[in-house]
């Protein structure tokens, strides 16, 4: 049984700060760079997502941002 295409999974180590390293393939892989912003979201159930500031943003904007004006 082979890996779907475009998935990933790692393993990383919680540090005594409550730190974590992201591996370098998958910095590689998403292009996470130095002073990169990144997003904590969680659900108690289905557990944590890191997606990138940007995109978080840009789902944020959508949001919000009705295209219409309140009066």
């Amino acid at each position: 049984m082979g890996v779907p295409k475009g998935k990933y999974a790692w393993t990383v180590t919680v540090g005594e700060k409550g730190q974590i390293v992201i591996p370098k393939q998958a910095r590689e892989v998403f292009g996470i760079r130095p002073g990169d912003n990144l997003v904590l979201l969680g659900d108690e159930k289905r557990g944590l997502a890191i997606p990138p500031k940007s995109m978080f943003a840009r789902f944020a904007d959508a949001i919000f941002d009705s295209g219409e004006e309140e009066t």
